[in-house]
């Protein structure tokens, strides 16, 4: 077994920043692939598979776990490109996956046939090389090229390659770039915006291109002609193409951090400036500019307010018009969750109590028109374009927590749904029911919560409980099918919770910004509060509650863990962001210091360090059991963070577990078995934690 250096004692909890990174006696974790690092994470594999696979019903469950992520009765989500229906398959003959089209006549048939345009599995064999699917950029509108990436093991970094659809291969001399994280757009057939690791000095102190070049086919990359050159401390700069037709523009936008961004309309070799607010997001349709606020706005007499959307002419607006029009105005139970655009009509997702709804707007005759498209009554509702200029029809996807998830094909202007696809019963739902409650954090704001369990769970106070949390970027957690979460937990007597917890987005940008930087403990209440009430409500007790959540969700449960202990009877802390003295030094950790504060500003780091999970964990603290699990290939959150505090908490002699993956970047597991594997891992150890305590 790896020995552990030895823990320098005192490490402050509060205090200098300076001192708390250099009081670190585990930075030895932090090189990702040293043998000694790679041996400690191999001892800690063997440990916890060791344990969880022997236990009864492991490999039951994961072969169950495994059928459902290889079922050909899933959904093959597709999206459609000159009239054509394109989607990425994986099941358990195609592991790594398929590259495939259809027409949508076939698409709407039970069984399409399908035209292979790259298979992975062939393509890794051919070249030794662990390929996972990362998406295609198009050239549009309805164009034949398009750039695969390809990552390898799955981290965010990614090869680009140029791909013919009409031959189906890869362009011999075509457009390349090596693995990077880079952001590429087409202008035209020939041409690209690129942003990539141009060598030192060209990528963001978060690791993201800052420089956007253009790059003329034919030319190496080398020659290609700097356009827009963002600075080392903003996030990413990027550039990209309306390719609307008679509406063609081009735009870089600067991305200063992950909310303020500054947006450039290209025009005869000039940038000029888009005088959108900084926090806005915005984007052209046609000849409209559309701006959603984060905050409040009073571009003249009126004040539109934050989580408004608004439309005006976008010629007028760039010669300094402030004539708007507003699409949408919140409420205190209402935010804008989504836009989807057609060639008609705007389609906006609202989510209204945490559940959503769909309206249409169609501009005519000046004026926005607005009428409620009269969608399922359920849970989450998701609206995609097929043909954003050419068609006015859209899918529709329908889920909640125990109907399967339904894909219908809509028109706007109708109300006539088509079926087209629905995932099968991976589990029986008949027993089970949803309820919604709030929950009063230690502010007094009520927050929401979902609650599925069997409806004859009495409260009893022994029922094995998992509460789910994420808390941060301005993500709405929103109810979802799962056949893993029913056939891993509710099947197994478990009562799964979901809670909507400040930081996250269901209420729109003030709910996200009530928990930001200095006031992130106000995330960590309001979980905290939904586990009290949990237990007051006699649904569950502290050695019958376990919590999960992975990225942003591992920081929330570890926060909570380490300030609550006696809440919990066990914990999955997933691609964890735990140190928060150095998480702005690691990998991407620089993009997020808008969301958390800045480690080298003593001012900053009194808070910071007043939750840092790593910091706060005692030894003289009794915790619940703790399974971390993490990727090697994660280039996103880096696996030290799980790695240092599980160190820290073996040494500590607590009750941790840790795996690792070796492959899966961010996402944990590359491939169906490997998710399999990790799921049933972590259900194995909360189903063992939670079910068998008095």
């Amino acid at each position: 077994m790896q020995q552990f250096a030895e823990e320098k004692p005192g490490l402050p909890s509060t205090g200098n920043a300076g001192d708390a990174a250099q009081d670190d006696p585990y930075r030895w974790l932090e090189d990702i692939d040293s043998e000694q690092a790679l041996a400690w994470v191999a001892a800690r594999n063997a440990e916890s598979e060791g344990e969880l696979k022997a236990r009864p019903g492991f490999d039951a469950l994961r072969a169950r776990l495994a059928a459902i992520l290889d079922s050909r009765e899933k959904i093959p989500y597709a999206s459609v490109h000159g009239g054509l229906c394109y989607n990425f398959w994986r099941d358990a003959e195609h592991v790594r996956g398929i590259w495939r089209r259809t027409t949508l006549a076939q698409y709407r048939r039970p069984e399409p046939a399908w035209e292979t345009l790259l298979d992975l599995d062939e393509l890794a064999r051919g070249e030794g090389e662990n390929w996972v699917w990362a998406g295609v950029t198009w050239l549009e509108p309805h164009g034949d090229r398009v750039l695969v990436a390809l990552s390898r093991g799955g981290g965010d970094a990614h090869e680009l390659r140029e791909f013919d659809l009409a031959a189906r291969s890869f362009v011999e001399g075509g457009f390349f770039l090596p693995e990077a994280k880079s952001d590429v757009a087409w202008i035209d057939r020939d041409t690209l915006f690129v942003g990539t690791d141009f060598g030192p000095g060209s990528l963001s102190e978060s690791g993201y291109p800052r420089i956007v070049k253009e790059w003329k086919r034919g030319t190496p990359l080398g020659s290609a002609v700097t356009v827009y050159e963002a600075r080392p401390g903003d996030l990413a700069a990027s550039g990209y193409t309306d390719s609307t037709p008679g509406y063609e523009r081009e735009f870089i936008q600067r991305q200063l951090d992950f909310t303020t961004s500054e947006l450039f309309l290209r025009r005869g070799g000039r940038l000029l400036l888009v005088p959108k607010p900084l926090d806005a997001n915005a984007f052209t349709v046609r000849d409209q500019l559309v701006i959603e606020l984060r905050s409040d706005w009073q571009p003249g007499a009126r004040l539109y307010p934050q989580g408004a959307l608004l439309a005006t002419g976008f010629d007028e607006f760039m010669a300094g018009g402030l004539d708007f029009q507003l699409l949408f105005t919140p409420t205190p139970e209402t935010s804008l969750d989504g836009v989807a655009v057609t060639r008609s009509a705007l389609l906006l997702t609202i989510l209204d109590k945490v559940k959503n709804r769909v309206v249409e707007l169609r501009h005519v005759d000046g004026a926005w028109r607005r009428r409620e498209v009269a969608a399922p009554a359920m849970g989450a509702l998701g609206v995609a374009s097929l043909d954003p200029d050419g068609s006015d029809e859209f899918f529709l996807t329908v889920t909640d927590f125990l109907h399967p998830t339904t894909l219908y094909l809509m028109r706007v202007g109708m109300d006539e749904l088509e079926p087209l696809k629905a995932m099968p019963a991976f589990f029986d739902a008949h027993p089970y029911t949803v309820g919604q409650h709030a929950a009063r954090s230690k502010d007094g704001t009520m927050v929401p919560y979902f609650v599925v369990m069997n409806r004859d769970t009495l409260p009893s106070g022994r029922n094995p409980t998992l509460l789910y949390g994420y808390g941060g970027f301005e993500v709405s957690l929103k109810p979802f099918y799962s056949g893993m979460t029913g056939a891993a937990w509710l099947d197994a007597g478990g009562i799964y919770v979901l809670a909507n917890i400040r930081g996250g987005g269901e209420f729109g940008p003030r709910w996200h910004q009530a928990a930001l930087r200095q006031h992130r403990q106000r995330a960590f209440d309001d979980f905290l509060a939904v586990a009290e009430d949990l237990i007051a409500r006699g649904l569950t007790s502290p050695p019958h509650l376990g919590i999960m959540g992975g990225s942003n969700g591992g920081l929330l449960v570890g926060a909570a863990f380490t300030q609550r202990p006696e809440l919990f009877g066990a914990v999955v802390c997933q691609v964890p962001l735990l140190d928060m003295r150095r998480y702005h030094a690691l990998l991407a950790g620089h993009s997020w210091m808008s969301e958390y504060g800045d480690p080298d500003d003593p001012a900053e780091w009194s808070w910071l360090a007043r939750y840092s999970p790593y910091h706060q964990v005692s030894a003289g603290q009794r915790y619940p059991r703790v399974l971390f699990t993490s990727s090697t290939r994660d280039d996103r959150v880096h696996p030290a963070h799980a790695r240092k505090m599980a160190a820290r908490m073996l040494e500590q002699g607590h009750d941790v577990l840790y795996w690792e993956n070796t492959e899966g970047g961010h996402a944990g597991a590359a491939d169906n078995a490997q998710t399999a594997r990790m799921l049933a891992l972590t259900y194995t150890f909360l189903l063992d934690a939670l079910s068998k305590r008095p």
